[in-house]
């Protein structure tokens, strides 16, 4: 008995010991392993990586952080700097001195209730050495107070990480990619990038998507993305589009070279759906009758932008009983297309005009015969009206043999870094040995 007592005592031991070992792994690293788990228990497959080393900042507001001390607060309403500053204790002298100093720099007047501002101290009991108010995102203002008396607007140091990010539809692509914790933006430069190559308005559960892009931070924090350098889409086959520039080209281009966007776009405005298709017979949902629909009716949300699908030439704005406020543009002697229902016409379009492809010439509503928010988009060739969606647009001329070369090897840069990252770590090493003109570290994960 004393002996199983004494086993019994010692495996109590051991597991205390366990336990204890535990609970200081997941105090010091709870959030590393709670992001690994979710990791790799993520059933849908979406993840998104910072591959480029963050730096530590060792300044604020470039006060060394080791030797000042920082009290943040919220401007409150009706409170003006000089009352701030008096409640901290600055003499008047001093705070007049700098309100007069302010004047060409930043007008103190231009405070607001609920913007940030840091309190900037020696140590947490010494006098104030400087206020900093900041106004937006993007810069700040320092009020130096501790020797002589100025003001100086400060622009913010962007940091730019490269990231990249994967996912599988299981109920739609947006789902899919919110859940990701991917913007709106760089949905749309996926949808730039792969402009002719996906029919993003029938992607399938069990599509995958890959995309490499930048992402730009301030202290730390995410305010922007930038390029989007590669996007990768698998559905009944692979799609890429890679971003590549150069003195006489700039714009996404496929595998082969060829630029991704065609001709003509698909769709004249984003991420909306296809309410009703061409048609020599559909039911007037407002004339309750039989008649030709001679259009695709996408539907989208109002005051959504609409963009020309090629570029071309104005030839006629203005509105119509039916037709609402509506648009047409010619872009050669075989095609035009027209764009009805419009909330409101862009700024600067007017008959004459030249717009470019994906330019913004108006935006969704649903003016003239419209149940709801949307643009009916037309396209005529020579003169007679078509599905544009059944039509085969030639193809742009791909890259020359000046350049192709180059391009191959940027191509092949970001299909090294997608291969890498799939389901698996980067080893550390620079992004300019996988061709990149850009100072990124790539982690272990």
């Amino acid at each position: 008995m004393a002996a199983k007592k004494n086993k019994s005592v010692s495996y109590d031991i051991l597991i205390g010991i366990f336990l204890g070992i535990g609970l200081i792994i997941v105090l010091s690293y709870g959030g590393e392993i709670i992001d690994l788990l979710n990791f790799f228990s993520n059933k849908h497959k979406n993840k998104t990586v910072i591959i480029s080393k963050p730096s530590k900042p060792k300044k604020l507001f470039g006060f060394d952080i080791s030797t000042h001390y920082f009290e943040k607060d919220k401007v409150k309403p009706n409170q003006i700097l000089g009352s701030i500053l008096y409640w901290e204790g600055v003499p008047y002298s001093k705070i007049d001195e700098l309100a007069k100093k302010s004047i060409n720099e930043f007008d103190v007047r231009m405070i607001r209730a609920n913007k940030q501002y840091t309190i900037v101290r020696d140590d947490s009991c010494g006098n104030v050495v400087s206020l900093v108010y900041e106004p937006n995102p993007l810069s700040y203002v320092i009020f130096h107070l501790k020797d002589s008396v100025y003001v100086k607007k400060y622009i913010r140091e962007v940091e730019t990480r490269l990231e990249f990010a994967e996912g599988e539809v299981i109920t739609s692509l947006w789902n899919s990619m919110r859940e990701n914790h991917l913007s709106i933006s760089l949905i749309d430069k996926m949808e730039d990038a792969l402009a002719s190559e996906v029919d993003f308005y029938h992607a399938q559960k069990g599509d995958k998507y890959k995309l490499l892009f930048e992402r730009r931070y301030i202290n730390n924090k995410a305010v922007s993305i930038g390029k989007l350098l590669g996007a990768y889409y698998k559905n009944d086959r692979d799609h890429f589009g890679f971003y590549f520039e150069s003195d006489t080209y700039k714009g996404y281009y496929n595998y082969d070279g060829h630029p991704t966007k065609k001709a003509f776009l698909r769709a004249p405005v984003r991420f909306s759906r296809i309410s009703s298709r061409f048609s020599y017979h559909r039911f007037h949902p407002i004339l309750h009758r039989t008649k030709a629909h001679f259009g695709t009716d996408y539907a989208a949300a109002y005051g959504t932008p609409i963009m020309a699908v090629a570029a071309g030439t104005i030839a006629r704005k203005g509105y119509g009983r039916g037709n609402g406020n509506f648009i047409t543009i010619r872009h050669d002697k075989t095609y035009t297309t027209t764009y009805l229902h419009m909330q409101r016409f862009a700024k600067g379009i007017k008959k004459g005009v030249h717009v470019s492809q994906g330019q913004i010439i108006g935006y969704v509503g649903s003016t003239g015969l419209a149940t709801g928010p949307h643009v009916c988009f037309r396209m005529k060739k020579n003169g007679k009206p078509i599905d544009h969606l059944k039509e085969n647009f030639p193809s742009p001329e791909p890259l020359p043999d000046s350049v192709i070369t180059q391009y191959f090897e940027q191509r092949d840069s970001i299909l090294k870094v997608f291969n890498k990252m799939e389901h698996k770590f980067v080893q550390q090493n620079t992004l300019v040995n996988y061709g990149f003109n850009a100072k990124y570290v790539l982690d272990e994960l």
